[in-house]
């Protein structure tokens, strides 16, 4: 290899980010322009570029007159796009604000508005659970935010997590095209959740919702979450179940998916067998906590240098993180240190773990980190700057350790999200 190992695997990340970039994916599955308005709704990470390139379709391309498209988008801060008709707004992620509390409204009063000879086209990718936030009645946003943080921080996954979001909101789990019917709704949406599952990305605005109320309690009792009372009193509330597959809302609606990490990853192996290794895809839907995926993935890259074989380890999923500490960081760093730990300084192993949407964790800013890169020295580094590894994990602090190391990865705003992206390079000779 003539290029350094961490210059790889960091090609090999911006492969599968352009892979998953609207751009390329979006156009061929964009609806013939209605006889009515369009309007386009869009939230997540990758609204402000799904809504950048549809309009670009409609208004360049196809000639459809802006005066028939409305719409607006609701995304990450630092992810909007320069957008001439439907307008774009940042708001919070993780957890939600008061401009995308602002935002949501808005989107709810343009799908009521939609008459049967419109089109409510709805673009979705992973964050618009985030981004679109309307709090059930009686909830407000302080104790939405409350019951959002005690959610990320227990270890409960995106399903979990989103059954509850689903059960206190009024544009989640498929009432966004409750509120649209009886206007035809075509939703695209870019996969970040493992399985693919139209119910969990974006917590399903516009698809049917198997899970119940009961569900939802169910998950806070599972993580015996305290949550406000009138959290407790909305998931006992009849008025707050989510309409079911059968529904009548749903007739006129279609959901489809532009990609998928299965997608992303095809793209992946294929420029690693460009470059002369053997990809070896563990799946694109690995889920768990960090640290303990790491400890297995450790074991496979050993037992593969031993081997001698020349490999390249890929999974995508979303892990968990556990919090018990007070430390910085997110489910890629935190496996990455937790993979440092358990390679011990193997040579001629290397990895990098990050978030195709350009964070992990963080605190909400667009230049959070993405994830990290560690290989054989990255342990001995971290001792020569007096680091114990063992003690920045125990703290859930990976950040820090990896900012001290130099070893964090920096995209910024990737403007897209198909989850985790682990790489594992075993270089033998």
């Amino acid at each position: 290899m003539t290029e350094s190992p961490r210059a790889f695997l960091e090609g090999l990340f911006r492969t599968a980010v352009a892979a998953a970039h609207p751009e390329g994916c979006l156009r061929p599955h964009l609806p013939a322009p209605p006889s009515g308005r369009l309007l386009i709704l869009a939230a997540g990470k990758a609204a402000g570029s799904m809504a950048e390139v549809a309009e670009h379709h409609y208004v360049e391309e196809l000639a459809v007159p802006a005066s028939r498209i409305a719409g607006l988008a609701v995304t990450r801060g630092g992810y909007g796009r320069a957008t001439r008709v439907v307008r774009v707004v940042e708001a919070g992620h993780p957890l939600p604000d008061a401009a995308g509390l602002a935002a949501t409204a808005e989107t709810l009063a343009l799908a009521d508005s939609a008459g049967c000879e419109d089109l409510v086209l709805v673009l979705i990718s992973g964050g618009a659970s985030a981004n679109w936030i309307a709090p059930a009645a009686g909830i407000s946003l302080a104790e939405k935010q409350a019951v959002t943080r005690a959610l990320l921080a227990c270890g409960a996954s995106i399903v979990e997590i989103n059954t509850v979001r689903k059960h206190l909101s009024r544009i989640k789990g498929g009432r966004l095209a409750q509120r649209a019917h009886p206007a035809p709704l075509v939703a695209l949406g870019i996969s970040d959740v493992p399985g693919d599952d139209p119910a969990v990305i974006g917590s399903g605005p516009t698809v049917p919702d198997r899970t119940t109320l009961a569900d939802a309690r169910a998950v806070l009792a599972r993580y015996r979450l305290a949550v406000p009372p009138s959290v407790t009193q909305a998931l006992a509330d009849l008025a707050n179940e989510t309409p079911k597959p059968g529904d009548p809302v749903f007739a006129a609606t279609s959901f489809a998916l532009a990609t998928r990490p299965a997608d992303v990853f095809g793209a992946v192996q294929e420029a690693v067998r460009a470059a002369g290794y053997e990809p070896i895809l563990l799946g694109t839907a690995v889920e768990g906590e960090a640290r303990d995926v790491a400890a297995a993935q450790a074991r496979l890259a050993r037992d593969l240098k031993a081997q001698r074989r020349r490999a390249v380890i890929l999974s995508g999923g979303e892990l968990t993180v556990t919090l018990r500490g007070k430390g910085r960081g997110g489910p890629n760093q935190e496996y990455a240190l937790a993979l440092a730990a358990a390679l011990a300084g193997t040579a001629g192993i290397a990895a990098l773990a990050a978030d195709t949407d350009g964070t992990d964790g963080g605190s909400g800013q667009p230049d959070d980190p993405a994830g990290a890169f560690i290989d054989a020295t990255t342990l001995a580094r971290a001792g020569r700057l007096g680091l114990d590894p063992a003690a920045f994990l125990n703290d859930n602090n990976s950040t820090e350790f990896f900012e001290k190391v130099g070893d964090l990865l920096t995209p910024g705003p990737t403007l897209t999200n198909v989850n985790d992206f682990r790489a594992i390079l075993v270089d033998s000779p």
